[in-house]
């Protein structure tokens, strides 16, 4: 028999295109999440007034929501952070279908399926929501998990296992399954005058240094977790000015931890590329106290061969 499983997710922007990657794999549902991606991207554009709508707002939204079949997205408004605060088109939820096997077949389900319907539903915070016990199952940034409830310690942070084992079971029944991949990494860089000759940019780096290191505010403690407190001793945090590009401001300080894909803006700035602390990535997270049997079996389509990720240097 089929159960239902609700999944809380973010309702746009990178993770919510990672999560719905990851269902157009195991549920074959690749024109849903082609369809929800363009639709939301576009919305941005419209926040962002680099493109210019031809319906207002409310037109495009009941034009985009079918709610006569959950198996069509869902969207609703929020009031955006930017200046103005304007009224952006985000997701709400649709219903998929997951076979116990994996991915669904062309001809559709057998008789004997076993698998999942799955809600997913939009949260502006979903790892909050599965904190607070209102699903078994979401996902979220890795990040969020780092800067609210991973203990400091010593040590550094490096794989999902250091980041579950440093979670208080008195602060919340939730812990990390496994990432999706989307990777933005938090990465080392520096001038090339504080290195020296044949130096690597690396943890041990960190650990033998004493001076400023240019971060956002917002992952302070995060650095922390990941570096460890011991690395830190010497060190001294210091904020990009707000008007300031981030690799200017590190390259300034002489050492910093900044988002990274390529590297090659850092590049630009005359700044080496060292280690990959660890991946910015979305992760499934499950509350233990909340997952049934299904949500085990959802766990484990979700994280079957080829797909499971770790938090770390690769």
């Amino acid at each position: 028999m089929t159960e239902t499983v609700r999944v809380a997710v973010p309702r746009k922007g990178r993770p919510l295109e990672a999560v719905l990657e990851r269902f157009a794999a195991v549920a074959g549902v690749d024109g849903l999440a082609d369809d929800v991606s363009s639709t939301l991207r576009y919305e941005k554009a419209i926040t962002k007034g680099t493109a210019t709508p031809e319906r207002d707002v409310y037109e495009r939204l009941a034009a985009y929501s079918d709610l006569s079949d959950p198996t069509q997205p869902e969207y609703t408004l929020l009031r955006d952070d930017r200046e103005g605060k304007p009224r952006r088109i985000v997701f709400d939820s649709v219903t998929v279908h997951v076979d116990g096997a994996g991915p669904r077949s062309a001809v559709g389900r057998s008789s004997t399926d076993d698998g999942v319907t799955v809600e997913l539903i939009g949260r502006e915070e979903p790892f909050r929501a599965l904190r607070t016990h209102e699903f078994g199952l979401g996902f979220d940034s890795a990040d969020l998990v780092l800067e609210e409830v991973v203990t400091l310690g010593e040590t550094g942070v490096e794989s999902i296992a250091d980041v579950n084992a440093r979670i208080d079971p008195r602060e919340t029944d939730v812990r990390v399954v496994s990432g999706l991949g989307d990777t933005v990494y938090h990465t080392l860089l520096a001038t090339p005058e504080i290195l020296p000759p044949g130096a690597d940019l690396d943890r041990s780096f960190v650990a033998d240094y004493e001076g400023p290191l240019c971060i956002s505010p917002r992952y302070e403690r995060l650095v922390r977790a990941v570096l460890g407190t011991h690395a830190l001793d010497g060190v001294t945090f210091t904020y990009p000015d707000p008007a300031m590009e981030e690799e200017a401001a590190i390259a300034d300080a002489g050492l910093g931890v900044y988002l990274t894909m390529t590297g090659s803006t850092a590049r630009d700035h005359g700044l080496v590329v060292g280690d990959d602390l660890f991946p910015s990535e979305t992760v499934l997270m499950e509350n233990a106290a909340e997952a049934g049997p299904a949500a085990e079996r959802l766990q484990a389509a979700l994280t079957g061969a080829d797909l499971e990720t770790a938090i770390g240097p690769s």
